[in-house]
């Protein structure tokens, strides 16, 4: 389904195709490794808040083009899964093959186990398999307008921890406590406010989120599970074929993502940046 570019973006010679309803949109017309001004900058980020996620074809950025294009949206962040010896912290390379299966096949927000979790990620294909490999996104403002009304009356306020030792104990070798030390586990609201939008989307996901504070764990994890499933809904989602040189930029406080590992033992290959974000809150007034 193709949109209207909006006239600051028509200004700029971006051509914006809306690829769902809820989630989604190709951007044409841009080179993001060219210099690009403020004005142009200013169209991306509104198109990233309004589709939660935008793709970029034909692109082929080396990791410093990356690098200079994610940092016009804020500061970088650095994963504890990238090697320390590579020449540019700031990529973390995400590579499975015949010896190594994808394993970022579930519903996640990424790095929401910081204090101060992304505001977006920036991920570039390097390498694709001949088919497979896909991503999905879902747009979490609608999971939260979708949910019942005596649900979200009832999870609107609640606060969830989120555990880094979830996924990356085993994938880095360490134990939880190690990992703690570093990285304490932390707590978000359930519902979170967006801070530029203001729309309220539901922030927990099944990779971090460990359970819900001062809830009976039973409950816990009935309630959060009912939460999880909602980004499965097809109606809230995109899917993304992806091709050698395509970006795609997500904003991780409205969207959570799946990376379909359906191409094993096949080649994937992907460099991703992730841009720093603020403590996530809940707005009342809102």
């Amino acid at each position: 389904m193709a949109t209207a570019t909006s006239a600051p973006q028509a200004e700029c010679g971006l051509e914006i195709r809306q690829m769902t309803p809820g989630i989604g949109a190709e951007i044409s017309g841009i080179s993001l490794a060219d210099p690009l001004d403020e004005t142009v900058i200013s169209a991306v980020r509104q198109a990233l808040l309004t589709h939660k996620v935008i793709f970029f074809r034909d692109q082929h950025l080396s990791q410093e083009q990356l690098l200079a294009f994610a940092r016009r949206f804020g500061e970088l962040e650095i994963h504890p899964a990238t090697p320390r010896d590579q020449p540019f912290p700031e990529v973390l390379r995400i590579a499975h093959g015949p010896d190594s299966r994808g394993k970022e096949n579930m519903w996640h927000s990424d790095v929401t186990w910081r204090p101060e979790p992304s505001l977006g990620s920036v991920l570039s294909a390097v390498e694709i398999p001949p088919v497979g490999g896909d991503t999905l996104f879902a747009n979490m403002n609608l999971a939260y307008e979708k949910l019942p009304k005596d649900l979200r009356e009832r999870v609107t306020g609640l606060t969830a921890v989120h555990d880094i030792a979830r996924v990356f104990a085993k994938r880095l070798g360490k134990s939880p406590e190690d990992l703690h030390d570093k990285y304490p586990p932390q707590e978000h609201p359930v519902i979170r406010t967006h801070p530029e939008t203001g729309l309220r989307a539901i922030y927990v996901n099944n990779a971090f989120t460990s359970h819900i504070v001062g809830m009976d764990r039973a409950e816990s994890d009935a309630l959060l599970a009912r939460l999880y499933a909602t980004a499965s809904d097809p109606e809230i989602q995109c899917r993304f074929r992806w091709a050698e040189g395509a970006v795609a930029f997500w904003d991780n406080r409205a969207s959570q993502h799946f990376a379909a590992s359906d191409y094993f033992p096949q080649r994937r290959v992907m460099e991703r940046a992730t841009i720093a974000g603020d403590r996530p809150y809940f707005d009342a007034s809102a």
